[in-house]
């Protein structure tokens, strides 16, 4: 018989939990002058994430329902831009519903388009949900099983959920309130979590793919402390972490240093989602405001993130994603940017 989640209240029921510390202190990233580095700066792994291709066509028809030759053609800004790698996104294409006949067609139209999918994501659809968990459970399995189809070798999982009624009204969707989100102080979800997360980590061993649970606010993995003691506590040699600083970064309310972020949660990582965001702080008032921006431009120094995690053993993927505007684009803009700062094997 199917687990069932735990139950808890919604949030109007019951007492918030207290803020986690938020750590001010911005520990040095100065990595060694030589240490090695698995690919050169030319073949790095770098992906184009799907957040701005909707789940539909122009005449309504559900992205999974097209023909081959639509997926082709949608697929071919991606390559205009420069992208030989893709994240492919459930929010997009749901993996885990396509059968072989149709997985093959789509492996067929991405050999067609010269993209190699360097990873999948699950999107908001947590293992957690008090109604939708188990449906998300069972999707998150026959993604995995979907993604070593194609041959891809990461799946990315977050706990975070669909987006709340004052969320989809606003302009950017982290400054308005979420949705129903467990709590953090029930230690019988807390296991929960941990079980299935493990029971996932099984399947994707098994079938030679890795998980990488995702940073994200009010959630299990919504500090880099909290993400390293959640991933302790699943103990699985095939799931690590993917330190999106940027869903943090972006917070408008105090955040851990940027810097902290990276020390605790760069070497358990093996999959990166980046992004950046300016920040405008007034201390005398508690005003925070943040803003999508490229790479080069926000807060993130991404030259000295990206040198501090693959001196520490970082040789995953990189996925640039970008809120707002022409997403692809800036994407393209900050891959052009990540292979300037990459590092290079140091000669002898």
């Amino acid at each position: 018989m199917a687990e069932s989640p735990a139950s808890w209240a919604p949030p109007a029921s019951r007492t918030p939990a207290p803020p986690a510390p938020v750590h001010v202190e911005r520990p040095s990233l100065v990595a060694p002058s030589r240490f090695p580095v698995p690919h050169t700066p030319e073949d790095w792994p770098i992906a184009a994430a799907m957040l701005q291709f909707p789940p539909h066509a122009a005449d309504g028809t559900p992205v999974e329902e097209l023909a081959p030759d639509e997926w082709r053609r949608l697929l071919q800004p991606v390559v205009d831009e420069g992208f030989t790698h893709l994240e492919l996104a459930t929010s997009w294409l749901p993996l885990g519903d396509l059968d072989s006949a149709r997985l093959t067609e789509l492996h067929d139209v991405l050999d067609d388009a010269g993209l190699t999918v360097a990873g999948a994501v699950v999107v908001r659809r947590s293992v957690l949900h008090p109604e939708r968990g188990e449906r998300n459970l069972a999707f998150s399995h026959r993604t995995i099983d979907a993604a070593a189809a194609l041959g891809t070798k990461v799946v990315c999982l977050g706990i975070h959920d669909t987006l709340g009624p004052e969320q989809q009204r606003a302009l950017w969707f982290w400054t308005a309130p979420q949705g129903d989100v467990p709590p953090a102080s029930d230690p019988d979800v807390r296991a929960l979590a941990v079980r299935r997360f493990r029971e996932l980590g099984d399947h994707a061993a098994d079938v030679g793919v890795e998980l990488s649970l995702e940073l994200y606010e009010n959630t299990y993995l919504g500090s880099g402390d909290e993400a390293v003691r959640f991933l302790d506590d699943i103990g699985h040699d095939a799931v690590g972490l993917n330190p999106d600083l940027g869903n943090l970064i972006r917070q408008q309310a105090p955040v851990d240093s940027w810097e902290y972020l990276v020390s605790v949660t760069a070497p358990r990582a093996n999959y990166w989602h980046v992004k950046n965001y300016a920040r405008l702080e007034d201390p005398a008032t508690g005003t925070v405001l943040t803003h999508p921006t490229s790479l080069e431009l926000g807060v993130v120094n991404y030259r000295a993130a990206v040198r501090y995690a693959i001196a520490h053993g970082f040789s995953g993927t990189f996925v640039v994603e970008h809120y707002g505007g022409d997403g692809l684009s800036v994407g393209a803009t900050n891959a052009a940017y990540l292979r300037r700062v990459l590092p290079r094997t140091p000669i002898a």
